[in-house]
């Protein structure tokens, strides 16, 4: 707001007078007009641009919304803001989040994450938006279902394939192998559901797709035992892979050894050596005929 303020002096006897304009601007930490003095302090930094490749140029811009008299401004990878649009000298102008990471799940990102917020009481405000198809792309519906928890519909052609929004294709090769062998692992039943998460988290992690909490806290050493447990799962589920591979390979090395020593015993049997044979034998060898035949004459 600006407020232009008229006053006269008293010799003139005229009353003061005082005008209040609604700026039409854009507020807080997104405005470059402002003084640093007056925009809104972040407590965090944004997490880097992650994710879809074809949701990355989004960074940088900045959609708004006007819901009763509240004005929503949200920065996708950046921050969301809300402004009061009221007279009230304590209107509320402040952060609803900034960038934090992905929500995922069953192979499909389901809402970003905006955490960090201004306080709330006891904690931080902080908001997910979800990804819905529309022919435009803009900031559709602002809610908030719970305390300082805010939800927020953004609409946007972007996400109108139905495989724009699967995670798999966003990583790279070793990061894909590596949720292979996590879900193998699982399927055979060589890590716990638990462990399976953590593997996958970590997967996530490298990709930038969630806040890496590992420099983030120190975990206890019950939990570090169990994630160590986890990788150490993983890599005894290599080897034994590797083991049963080799078990296979002996297998039909002892499998073609005994057949070997079978057929030595049969020409042993009928009385047959190493080398040229006569055009007879040769043809009573072809098949079970010529066997049943020198069987019978053995009986003779």
């Amino acid at each position: 707001f600006c407020l232009l303020i008229s006053l006269s002096t008293a010799t003139h006897g005229i009353a003061g007078k005082m005008k209040i304009v609604e700026a039409p601007n854009t507020f807080g930490v997104n405005n470059n007009f402002l003084s640093h003095g007056s925009r809104l302090q972040a407590k965090v930094l944004p997490s880097p641009v992650s994710g879809p490749s074809h949701l990355f140029h989004l960074a940088g811009r900045c959609f708004s919304l006007t819901q009763s008299v509240y004005r929503y401004e949200l920065c996708p990878f950046h921050n969301i803001t809300q402004h009061e649009q009221s007279f009230r000298w304590n209107a509320y102008s402040g952060i609803l989040g900034i960038w934090h990471e992905w929500e995922m799940a069953n192979n499909t990102f389901t809402g970003m994450w905006m955490r960090d917020g201004d306080t709330c009481g006891t904690r931080n405000r902080e908001a997910k938006v979800l990804l819905a198809c529309s022919s435009q792309t803009k900031l559709a519906q602002v809610s908030e279902p719970s305390t300082c928890v805010y939800s927020l519909t953004f609409e946007t052609p972007l996400v109108c394939h139905p495989h724009s929004l699967l995670v798999y294709p966003t990583l790279n090769e070793k990061l894909q192998k590596e949720w292979d062998e996590a879900e193998q692992a699982r399927y055979e039943g060589l890590v716990t559901e638990q462990g399976y998460n953590n593997l996958v988290r970590d997967v996530f992690e490298d990709a930038g797709l969630l806040k890496s909490q590992k420099a983030a806290r120190k975990p206890p050493r019950v939990e570090a035992e169990v994630e160590t447990h986890g990788r150490h799962l993983l890599i005894l589920y290599r080897s034994a892979w590797m083991r049963r591979g080799a078990f296979y390979l002996l297998q039909d090395f002892h499998k073609q050894r005994e057949e070997i020593a079978r057929l030595r015993a049969l020409l042993t049997h009928h009385n047959i050596t190493k080398g040229a044979k006569t055009t007879a034998e040769a043809q009573q060898l072809r098949g079970d005929v010529g066997l049943l035949e020198l069987a019978k004459q053995d009986a003779a």
